[in-house]
């Protein structure tokens, strides 16, 4: 078995060429997995470098220390956009051009495209955490198997709304009325809630969770590797026809408008919350805001 990770260690890469699988961890527990642009692009390369290796058919990815991930690190809420000023210094709180988020974001979604179309069976282990781009990586593994305890959601609708981005894969994977009902409310849920509806290949206790995707794995490994391109292309195809058509690029510009929303008198700013309060007493308010009781009907 061989491994290596990324310069500062938050992306690991494991090969076991006996079986054929390798494993992609993320290893950013102390921010739940969290990744920012760096991370994701070292995620990316591990990817090519597994898709390029013939003797790989199955890519296992997991988070370390039993979350999978948080999604985007929202600690810069723009650092992702790499704004500078005319001086070429980096400002802190300048708020990039829309052609700046349109550019970004056409990068991002070039991730997330690659990988739904990535040409080996992708098995994801899913636990603790599943949100934001975290939750858009589960659903989209091939064979997805998920601890029942599992948080999943997109918390990120309750600071742009619900037009982020990936909303055909939303609507096609969850189906349409758990997609509107994550999608409109940033409501977040336990994958056991889900579980009758099919949403992921398993749905299991925690105990097993590592367990079973190696299991899940390693069942996948021993197909024909060849047969295996074929038929994700082949899924590609028809997923291409049935839902996908000209949502992709739909998806990154209403993604990229998004960010640039006016809020009202009374509606939550995150962005201006976390320069005021900073990141974590911005999460705390932003659940506060949109708390709702549920209604006493004794």
């Amino acid at each position: 078995m061989t491994s290596s990770s990324a310069a500062d260690g938050r992306v690991l890469f494991e090969v076991d060429p006996g079986r054929r699988i390798a494993t992609i961890t993320l290893n950013n527990p102390r921010r739940r997995n969290s990744y920012d642009a760096a991370m994701r692009d070292e995620l990316a390369r591990h990817l090519d470098t597994a898709a390029e290796d013939d003797d790989i058919t199955v890519v296992l990815l997991r988070g370390a220390e039993g979350v999978f991930s948080t999604g985007a690190d929202m600690n810069n809420a723009y650092g992702w956009y790499g704004e500078k000023s005319s001086n070429g210094s980096r400002s802190a709180h300048a708020r990039p051009s829309q052609r700046r988020r349109l550019t970004v974001d056409r990068k991002s979604f070039g991730f997330y495209h690659n990988f739904m179309g990535y040409p080996k069976v992708t098995v994801g282990e899913i636990g603790g955490y599943a949100l934001g781009g975290g939750f858009e990586m589960a659903l989209m593994t091939d064979i997805s198997v998920i601890a029942r305890d599992t948080k999943i959601g997109m918390p990120a609708t309750r600071f742009l709304g619900p037009a982020l981005g990936s909303l055909h894969m939303f609507f096609h994977r969850l189906g349409p009325v758990v997609a509107r009902r994550l999608l409109l409310t940033g409501d977040i849920i336990e994958a056991g809630a889900v579980e009758h509806l099919g949403v992921f290949t398993e749905t299991c206790d925690p105990a097993a969770l590592t367990a079973r995707a190696r299991y899940w794995a390693e069942k996948a490994a021993r197909m024909p590797a060849d047969g295996v391109v074929i038929a994700k292309e082949a899924f590609r195809l028809v997923e291409q026809s049935q839902a996908y058509q000209g949502e992709e690029v739909a998806s990154y510009i209403f993604h990229a408008y998004g960010t640039n929303l006016q809020f009202a008198p009374g509606e939550f700013n995150f962005v201006k919350t976390r320069a005021e309060h900073g990141t974590k007493e911005a999460f705390r308010l932003r659940d506060q805001h949109f708390e709702v009781p549920e209604p006493d009907i004794r």
